[in-house]
């Protein structure tokens, strides 16, 4: 259990705001700004918002699009990165896409600190919760793929465990040693994803267990390798709820125009 006044266990964390460490920064040559805040609140997006848990969001610019070109989406493949949801619902305006660069330069350039302000974030959100006798959801990688879960444990020491009266984490990825090194995890579920290269790997997870979802195109069938398909927009936070269920999609944003086979065909999937 959290206290009220739980902070990460850093020197370098100054809750609320950084002090010297914003003075700090204003005296380097990196391109970015602290941001406000780092969460989104799932409000703002078509589906977090049919969640029946208040939700919230990391969106960071998805694959290379930072300063560094470091790619934060490692298994992303040709057609994920095109048809990403980077490009879907608010992240198509250009005023929101330079915010999540923005983010992930500050991940980039400052990974500590960064990971500090994002625990501050989460143990806030999640005192709220318990102040009102409520239980709430975080997804870390809205547009990324990065293990969030080891970072905040390496640079706050924070351990979502501990959260789990109030707070449930939750997050999709295209890596089946996360999904493998979590499936027993008590506060952190994950869901695979599958693309135009990895069929085999979605069948392995599968095979494990563990959930996958697809983008279809024209509707969703009612099986895709012999495991039930449901409709994972009808909420975000389904893979919580259902184990060892394909989470079906339907193409958003860029996925309409995909022709990488990212996007399955529902009346005759592969």
């Amino acid at each position: 259990m959290i206290s009220k006044t739980q902070k990460p266990k850093n020197t370098r964390a100054h809750w609320p705001g950084f002090g010297s460490i914003n003075q700090q920064q204003n005296n380097m040559e990196h391109k970015y700004k602290i941001p406000k805040n780092l969460l989104s609140k799932g409000n703002t997006n078509a589906k977090t918002s049919k969640n029946s848990l208040k939700t919230f969001i990391l969106y960071l610019a998805p694959h290379k699009q930072n300063d560094k070109q470091i790619n934060i989406c490692p298994m992303a493949s040709k057609g994920c990165a095109t048809a990403c949801l980077f490009t879907a619902g608010r992240g198509k305006f250009s005023n929101v896409q330079n915010a999540r660069i923005n983010k992930t330069n500050f991940y980039i350039y400052d990974k500590e600190l960064f990971i500090l302000k994002l625990a501050g974030e989460i143990i806030k959100e999640t005192n709220k919760a318990k102040k009102n006798n409520e239980k709430i959801a975080f997804r870390l990688n809205g547009t990324s793929d990065i293990d969030f879960i080891y970072l905040l444990q390496k640079y706050a020491s924070l351990n979502i465990e501990d959260l789990k009266e109030n707070a449930v984490f939750y997050d999709y990825t295209k890596i089946l040693g996360k999904i493998r090194k979590y499936k027993d995890h008590l506060n952190y579920h994950l869901t695979f994803s599958r693309a135009e290269d990895n069929n085999s790997v979605s069948i392995a997870a599968l095979n494990d267990g563990a959930n996958v979802s697809i983008v279809f195109r024209d509707g969703l069938p009612r099986y895709w390798r012999g495991y039930k398909v449901i409709d994972g927009d009808t909420s975000d936070i389904l893979m919580i709820y259902n184990k060892n269920v394909v989470l079906g999609l339907k193409a958003k944003g860029d996925a309409k125009k995909d022709k990488t086979g990212f996007v399955v065909d529902a009346v005759n999937p592969i």
